[in-house]
């Protein structure tokens, strides 16, 4: 008698498997556990628990590639667990915290963020076979929620003197910048193209602990700014590709 192959195609595309959709519901309960601590007025709590999300977020996909287990099932349930995530949950927390004091502005910036992370990871699910995989379509959801997340951390811990007016608008800045940015056509890089089964040289392991302890020395502080210079890094690529193709024709014309 003749058995299925256990490697079949069609029967890996439906299975679902536990390790990696394990890490994607921690990722969901972060998520619905930031947005329980904002309404309890906890924002630190709520700040680290995107994070912890979005640490959870990168794992899921990495170990379902290195274990062999992605599926069909999973990438719907990761798209899911990070709308609420990294779409729900940082827009609520900012609502909560400062935008519920600026009116209908602060509910608008805050649904402008949750319609930005909706959009994008609807371009992102259905694009997936078509865009350079080293570098993502607009800012990333979980970047996008790391800014926010970042900001709140860094004002509630009381590194930022200003004054709460002034606050309040800066974060619907931020919370209208990361909405817009996930959903333009600026190319952020991916770091896909890094595989975590391939060996690499002592200095990158020596590399990797320098991240730990820089970020370690004061972590809202550091997270924020790195996430801030990875927020605008996209647009840095779009003037540099800009420029080349602007002066490829230049020198074309002049050729031609």
């Amino acid at each position: 008698m003749a058995q299925t192959p256990l490697r079949d195609p069609e029967l890996r595309r439906r299975s679902i498997y536990l390790l990696p959709n394990a890490f994607t519901t921690a990722a969901l309960f972060a998520g619905f556990y930031a947005v329980v601590q904002a309404i309890n007025g906890r924002f630190e709590a709520a700040a680290i628990a995107i994070f912890a999300a979005m640490v959870l977020d990168g794992m899921d996909g990495r170990v379902a590639r290195l274990t062999n287990t992605q599926s069909a099932f999973g990438e719907q349930y990761d798209s899911l667990s990070d709308m609420v995530s990294f779409g729900v949950a940082p827009a609520l927390v900012m609502y909560v915290w400062v935008l519920n004091d600026l009116g209908r502005w602060g509910w608008l910036a805050a649904f402008v963020y949750v319609a930005g992370a909706a959009l994008r990871l609807a371009r992102f699910n259905t694009n997936i076979a078509v865009v350079d995989k080293r570098f993502f379509q607009g800012l990333p959801s979980p970047s996008a929620a790391a800014l926010i997340a970042g900001f709140v951390w860094l004002a509630v811990d009381n590194k930022l003197n200003l004054q709460y007016g002034f606050l309040a608008w800066t974060g619907f800045a931020i919370t209208m910048y990361a909405g817009i940015a996930m959903v333009t056509n600026a190319p952020f890089y991916s770091g896909k193209s890094f595989a975590l089964g391939r060996s690499v040289p002592f200095w990158v392991l020596l590399l990797v602990v320098a991240v730990f302890v820089f970020v370690s020395s004061d972590p809202p502080v550091v997270l924020f700014a790195l996430f801030v210079i990875y927020g605008l890094s996209g647009w840095v690529v779009w003037l540099w590709r800009w420029n080349r193709a602007r002066k490829l024709v230049d020198g074309r014309r002049r050729t031609g």
